[in-house]
C-alpha cells in the first residue's frame, strides 16, 4: 500500500511539472508586444478609446448641489462615473429597462411630490428587477416585510405587492417623505433609504454632523447617493458617454386590460387560458401573485393586468 502511495506522488509531481513546462513554453512562445501592438492598433483603427469621464460642473441630486469643490467628493464622484460608464452591458440593461419602466415610476412621484431623481434609485437598488436581497428586501424598490405591512400592502403565501411595481411605489413615496421630514433634505433622504434611520442616527450621533457630504458612512451607503447621481447622468446622456443605443433598441410595456377578481381562482394556468395566454405570460405581468392559485377566502377584490391580443404567440 504504501509503495502504491508513492507511485501516485510520483505521477502527481511529474504531472504538476509537465503542466509547468508546457505552460513556460506557451507563454515564452507568444510574443507579447507583437500581440498588444495589434490590439491596441485594431482597437485605434475601430476608434474605441478608454479614457477618463468628464463630470457635469452642476452635478446635484433632486436639486441638491454635491460640494464638488471637495476633493474627496470628487473622487467618490468620479469612481462611480468610471465604474458605471464602463461596466457597458449593465448600463445598456438599465437603458432599455428604463424605457419600460420610467413611465410607471414617474407619475406616482410626482403626485406624491418626490422629485423625480428618486425613480433612479430604483435602479441602485434593483436595477429595475424584482430581485430579494439577502435579507429579505423586495421588488424594484427593496422593500422589508414589515415596512410594507406598515404601510399597508398585502404580503402573504397567496400575494406579495412588494412585486407590483405601482403599490411599492407608493410605500417608498411616503417613507421617502418621512426621511426627508425627519432629517431635512432629499440627500440625506435617499441615504436613510439605503441603510435605515438606525444608521443614520449613530453615524451623526457619534459624529456629530448631520449632511451626508460630511459624514463617513459604511462603504455602501458611502457610496450610494454618487451612484445614483452617476446613473441619472449616463441614462439622461447616452451618447455623451459613448452609448449608441435607438429608441428600437429599448424594451418597452405590453398594452394591457384589467381583469377584476373577487373570489377564489383554483389554477392560475386555466385562468390564463381564457384570455388565450399562459401561466408565465399571466405571471411576468403579475409578478405579485406568487401561488399558481388563489385562496381569497374573504373576496377581495384583486385587479389582474391581461396583455391585449397580439402581442404573445401561445403554444397550444
Amino acid at each position: 500500500m504504501k509503495i502504491l502511495k508513492n507511485i501516485l506522488m510520483l505521477l502527481g509531481v511529474f504531472f504538476v511539472v509537465s503542466t509547468l513546462v508546457f505552460a513556460v513554453q506557451d507563454y515564452n512562445g507568444f510574443d507579447k508586444n507583437e500581440g498588444i501592438t495589434s490590439v491596441t492598433e485594431k482597437n485605434v483603427a475601430n476608434g474605441y478609446r478608454i479614457s477618463t469621464i468628464e463630470i457635469p460642473k452642476n452635478l446635484n441630486f433632486a436639486g441638491e448641489a454635491v460640494p464638488m469643490e471637495d476633493p474627496e467628493v470628487m473622487e467618490r464622484v468620479d469612481r462611480e462615473f468610471l465604474v458605471n460608464t464602463y461596466w457597458q452591458s449593465n448600463a445598456l440593461l438599465l437603458m432599455k429597462r428604463a424605457n419600460k419602466y420610467f413611465p410607471i415610476i414617474e407619475p406616482i412621484l410626482a403626485k406624491n411630490g418626490i422629485p423625480d431623481d428618486f425613480k433612479y434609485l430604483a435602479v441602485a437598488e434593483s436595477g429595475l428587477q424584482n430581485v430579494v436581497s439577502p435579507a429579505g428586501a423586495t421588488g424594484f424598490w427593496q422593500i422589508m416585510k414589515a415596512t410594507g405591512k406598515q404601510y399597508g400592502i398585502e404580503i402573504n403565501d397567496n400575494i406579495d405587492e412588494r412585486y407590483h411595481i405601482e403599490k411599492a411605489t407608493e410605500v417608498a413615496c411616503q417613507y421617502i417623505k418621512a426621511y426627508k421630514e425627519k432629517y431635512g433634505s432629499w440627500t440625506m433622504a435617499a441615504a436613510t433609504y439605503n441603510t435605515g434611520t438606525g444608521s443614520i442616527d449613530k453615524f451623526m450621533g457619534i459624529q456629530k454632523a448631520d449632511d451626508y457630504y460630511d459624514l463617513l458612512l459604511g462603504e455602501e451607503t458611502g457610496r450610494y447617493v454618487f451612484r445614483i447621481m452617476a446613473i441619472k447622468e449616463i441614462l439622461s446622456n447616452p451618447e455623451k458617454y459613448g452609448f449608441d443605443i435607438s429608441k428600437e433598441d429599448m424594451y418597452s410595456a405590453i398594452p394591457t386590460f384589467k381583469v377584476e377578481v373577487n373570489e377564489p381562482v383554483l389554477s392560475f394556468a386555466d385562468f390564463a387560458k381564457q384570455y388565450e395566454i399562459n401561466y408565465k405570460i399571466l405571471k411576468r405581468h403579475n409578478p405579485w401573485l406568487r401561488e399558481p392559485y388563489l385562496n381569497n377566502a374573504s373576496n377581495k377584490t384583486y385587479i389582474i393586468e391581461i396583455p391585449n391580443k397580439g402581442y404573445y404567440k401561445v403554444g397550444k
